[in-house]
């Protein structure tokens, strides 16, 4: 038993170890963490190991997720200094030093962003036969070709917003004419809205060639062909200039709760104010004078340390565009995915999971096999029952598709629908109605938090009794993600699991409480707290034995009490591997601290997607699969699931066959650093070369043999 003075040297202990990890030096800042990993999207647009439209890709994809940035990590920011918070995070930055700091890692990686397309890029496409060109250098005849598509298919979708500035929409493309004695009046500007979105951003033009077999391809920017053409709009005005700008908005939105208010009303009232969030963001084409810059900066109310200047074409992520051209030798090699022959077998595949766990990892594994499982489902006369999780669907959804024909054949279908996820919101607003036309019951009605897990449950009657089915996993219901996210799902008809599961449906559908339990984590309740007793765990387990082990493959690890426990368990000793996608707030390689602690970043061909958590202590380990990332919101304004795995055959096969994968990747793999840079990993001498995408490709589905 232990004594008085024990238990107080022990809080005395504790208290003290608190204290140290409480310093602001141990922790990356997030933000910048966010930023890096950009730039390690950046890499790939550069790396001459993917094929040309596949580098184009990467290029957009980063353009994508500054914008992203802009319109929410910067937009919290602006908010807490103009409310004069005095927070500081985590790492003891104020939310203005936090701005400073963002900015001084930001223009780099804008500069090396259009570097890459001007000088890596365009070239390489040219030699391609895909050319963009400007408007001034085309022949005469094809000038005039496309002066008059302009004249009669653009101008007429070009806006002059009446409200001037003030009504810039978010994320457009804007020219603004810089006009002197304009129907005799002072120099000043017009705003005009440049219709990407209608047009696309690359105008084809009428030149044709070929190279290699191939078409050539040959465009302008739609901004260039309006600019050089502005006679077209103000036919009777001379010496006119223009210059193309960029202005991002707050893309929050608030949800102002009404009691009486269907929620569905109320996202959908709460989205018009996205369109006109107050501005975080201003983009300059490098040419445009400075007095223009201060006049457009002023009139939308943004100092200079929210304005960019980018040399060469704005919005890069437009150019997805390209990826449109059919020209499959410069994009990656397509190749099938596995579908186990135990679950196409002949029998139908409720009997062959009822023999047998599976997991799956897309999109080495096909989708087609969670395809099938409803589409199944919905024609078994046996099924009574479906209900699901979705959070970004497909817009010709097959999932939505089997879900109606299930409920057109009489069976039970509940589909709970995250109205709130970021960006979808209108689209899951027209998915409620397609499925309540269809005879879905759809569930949304929450306010307070997000329903960001995977889960799917079938019921159907068996001769034995009432039969469960349950999948799982890491990533959305969408067919279209499953081919491109590297998402992991795991397949089961193990009676706890599925009674755990109808349990945890109940409790999200009809708001009751949550019942204990043993396979599954779920947040808020109890996620944070096991993940926090299974370090403990491994601590005393590692002070006992000395072979404490824990490997986490995930997407942002940034919950404080997390890492911390963390940090106490390389005090302790134990070896801990990372592979943490994005943002990391960690920081490895702290003397006596975190020096045990290794994290590597994997941004590849497929979006490392899924979350995988191992603890090495008792003889089978134990592995968590899900959809939670270590993040505050995940396990405190989310529901999310992890499924302790419960078959010890497949508890492996993950183990080895996909976790240890992507920590032994010497190719695609980025060390963390203690000063929260990344470098490449190193070939050592004598080590395998290690691509873990390629090696999965040419390994796909052998997590699911076993000998018989």
């Amino acid at each position: 038993m232990l004594s008085p003075n024990n238990l107080d040297s022990d809080m005395s202990n504790a208290l003290t170890q608190k204290k140290l990890l409480d310093n602001p030096s141990y922790y990356l800042n997030r933000e910048l963490s966010w930023i890096r990993f950009n730039g390690r999207v950046l890499e790939e647009a550069r790396d001459l190991w993917h094929p040309l439209l596949e580098r184009v890709k990467f290029i957009a994809i980063c353009g994508s997720n500054l914008d992203e940035f802009f319109m929410t990590r910067m937009a919290r920011l602006i908010k807490k200094v103009k409310s004069g918070s005095e927070e500081k995070s985590t790492d003891g930055m104020s939310f203005m030093e936090q701005i400073d700091a963002t900015r001084k890692e930001m223009v780099p990686l804008i500069e090396n962003h259009a570097k890459c397309w001007r000088e890596e890029l365009v070239p390489a496409l040219a030699k391609e036969g895909i050319h963009i060109g400007n408007f001034e250098d085309l022949p005469e005849k094809h000038k005039d070709t496309l002066r008059d598509f302009l004249k009669t298919s653009i101008v007429p979708s070009i806006r002059v917003p009446k409200v001037g500035f003030d009504s810039v929409s978010i994320e457009n493309l804007h020219v603004t004419l810089y006009i002197s004695g304009f129907q005799n009046q002072p120099s000043f500007c017009i705003l005009l809205d440049v219709p990407t979105e209608k047009f696309g951003r690359l105008i084809s033009t009428p030149e044709k060639g070929h190279i290699d077999g191939e078409k050539e391809a040959h465009f302008v920017l739609l901004e260039d062909l309006i600019i050089n053409n502005l006679d077209t709009l103000f036919p009777t005005e001379k010496n006119l200039t223009a210059y193309p700008f960029r202005l991002t908005r707050n893309g929050e939105i608030d949800i102002l709760m009404d009691e009486s208010a269907d929620f569905l009303q109320t996202v959908q009232k709460s989205l018009s104010t996205r369109k006109v969030g107050f501005p975080t963001r201003l983009e300059f084409d490098k040419k445009m004078p400075d007095a223009l810059r201060q006049v457009i900066a002023k009139k939308v109310g943004l100092p200079e340390y929210l304005t960019y200047e980018f040399d060469g074409p704005l919005g890069l992520v437009d150019f997805w565009q390209l990826l449109k051209i059919d020209r499959p030798d410069l994009k990656d090699k397509s190749f099938f995915p596995c579908i186990s022959p135990l679950v196409i077998s002949e029998n139908n595949i409720f009997e062959t999971i009822s023999k047998q766990d599976f997991v799956l990892y897309h999109p080495y594994d096909g989708f087609d096999v969670i395809i099938d499982f409803l589409r199944e489902a919905a024609i078994d006369s046996d099924v009574s029952e479906i209900c699901i999780t979705m959070y970004r669907m497909d817009h010709k959804s097959p999932i939505v598709d089997a879900l109606i024909e299930a409920a057109q054949n009489g069976k039970k279908v509940t589909a709970i629908v995250e109205l709130k996820a970021k960006f979808d919101e209108e689209n899951n607003i027209l998915l409620v109605a397609k499925l309540r036309s269809g005879g879905v019951n759809t569930v949304y009605n929450f306010p307070k938090f997000k329903v960001h897990a995977k889960l799917c449950l079938i019921t159907r009657k068996e001769k034995d009794g009432t039969a469960r089915y349950s999948h799982i996993g890491s990533g959305n219901y969408n067919a279209v993600t499953a081919k491109i996210y590297g998402d992991i799902g795991y397949l089961t008809a193990n009676p706890e699991v599925g009674l755990e599961l109808e349990d945890l449906f109940n409790a999200i559908i009809n708001g009751v409480q949550e019942k204990e339990t043993k396979h599954l984590l779920v947040a808020p309740k109890t996620l944070k707290s096991e993940i926090l007793r299974r370090i403990d765990r491994e601590i005393s387990f590692h002070q006992k034995t000395g072979r404490g082990y824990l490997a986490f493959k995930l997407n942002n690890l940034e919950e404080k009490e997390i890492i911390q426990a963390l940090y106490k368990a390389s005090m302790a000793g134990i070896k801990i591997d990372l592979n943490v996608r994005g943002l990391c707030c960690l920081r490895p390689g702290i003397p006596g601290v975190s020096d045990t602690i290794s994290v590597i970043s994997i941004v590849g061909r497929f979006l490392e997607h899924a979350r995988i958590y191992y603890f090495h202590d008792d003889v089978e380990g134990e592995v968590l699969i899900g959809s939670s990332d270590m993040m505050f919101r995940n396990l405190n304004e989310r529901i999310e699931v992890l499924l302790s795995v419960p078959d010890p055959t497949l508890r492996k096969a993950i183990l080895e066959n996909m976790l240890k994968i992507s920590l032994r990747d010497n190719v695609k793999a980025r060390k963390l650093l203690p000063d929260g840079t990344y470098e490449r990993v190193a070939v050592k001498d004598g080590e395998e070369v290690m691509n873990s995408q390629v090696w999965l490709i040419k390994n796909r589905g052998i997590w699911n043999e076993r000998d018989h």
